[in-house]
């Protein structure tokens, strides 16, 4: 291996706090949604993405709106549904095709949870005020435009 320069090591360590970071905040959520509302972050994901659209979505269109599989979007949405929060629709035309929707229970439940998430989320983040948060925004906004 060579020998690394001395920005090129500032970068590594840079990078593994930044990971240490997101996957601590991410382990906190998971444990904040499982103890207070006895579900999973990838439950959450689909609700979210499901109430932002607010009408029903085709599962495949779904998934890609997640980046994750058809697989793994069946598995949270069969959950969902058996618990009342989501509801599957068949095309008309297309028996192949299923769309998605929340229920009203389900709307309900997921204006719950946001709440209490975004009011973790601000507790995660509480050491940092608006002049920070727009330095952090602005960093990531340079690492995110240089892999495009």
């Amino acid at each position: 291996m060579t020998d690394l320069s001395s920005l090129t090591l500032r970068r590594l360590r840079a990078w593994i706090r930044l990971l240490r970071f997101v996957r601590g905040a991410e382990s906190q959520l998971r444990e904040f949604l499982r103890i207070n509302f006895d579900t999973t972050l990838p439950r959450f994901d689909v609700a979210a993405a499901l109430y932002r659209v607010n009408k029903p979505v085709r599962m495949s269109e779904l998934s890609k709106m997640l980046l994750v599989s058809n697989g793994n979007v069946t598995t949270v949405v069969d959950r969902l549904e058996k618990e009342g929060k989501a509801q599957r629709i068949a095309d008309e035309t297309d028996k192949r095709v299923v769309s998605v929707e929340l229920t009203e229970d389900g709307r309900n439940w997921f204006k719950d949870v946001a709440a209490a998430h975004s009011q973790e989320i601000d507790r995660i983040f509480e050491k940092l005020g608006h002049e920070d948060l727009s330095q952090l925004r602005n960093l990531i906004s340079m690492i995110t435009r240089t892999q495009n």
